[in-house]
């Protein structure tokens, strides 16, 4: 809406297959910036990627399962990976930017998912795959370089190689509400416990 117009989207030049989606996705997360998660509607999101409530449908289930797709493919995959040459400062780095991005309104998605995913189990599966395949590809190139530095051993098992963002989560939840969470915290995470275990 502006000035008080009610704007219609739909008017202008019709987008098809990975042009259309990816209008979707964006138009998902603009609405979703702008109105937050439990006022999303899937008609609004239409009217922004100028295309039809249909067109959603076809591809998604619902507000929820467009909201995870949205989320995974845009948000959460523009955390840049840092490169300071050392392991030590790269996790600390990753963490950090994490931990920025846990904005109240990144929360109430968050919780506003999760409370849906509740009562879906085809969301949940969703939400736990999306999650194992972005956690490794944030951590790939930090491991991949201190390997190659000869500062961590190799063939570390996954869940290790994942620590230090599965501990962040926690985390940020506890923080939740509140500051961000501590810079002390995220260095005890790299320092006393992640560390410790990947080192040569």
């Amino acid at each position: 809406m502006l000035c008080g117009v009610e704007v219609d989207h739909r008017k202008g030049p019709r987008r098809r297959g990975e042009a259309l989606e990816d209008a979707i996705l964006r138009a998902a997360m603009q609405e979703l910036a702008e109105v937050g998660y439990t006022a999303v509607s899937m008609e609004r999101i239409a009217i922004r990627a100028r295309t039809s409530k249909a067109a959603l449908y076809r591809r998604w289930s619902g507000r929820p399962d467009l909201i995870v797709d949205a989320y995974f493919k845009l948000a959460a995959s523009e955390i840049d990976v840092p490169d300071t040459g050392s392991l030590r400062t790269d996790v600390i780095a990753l963490l950090r930017r994490t931990a920025d991005r846990a904005t109240p309104a990144m929360l109430h998605l968050v919780f506003g998912v999760m409370a849906d995913a509740g009562t879906n189990e085809e969301l949940k599966t969703k939400i736990r795959e999306r999650l194992a395949l972005l956690k490794p590809k944030q951590m790939h190139g930090i491991l991949e370089r201190a390997e190659a530095r000869g500062e961590v051993r190799g063939e570390l098992p996954e869940r290790l190689r994942t620590l230090p963002l599965d501990l962040m989560r926690n985390e940020i939840l506890q923080y939740a509400g509140g500051p961000s969470v501590p810079d002390e915290v995220i260095e005890e995470i790299v320092d006393q416990v992640f560390l410790p275990l990947v080192r040569v």
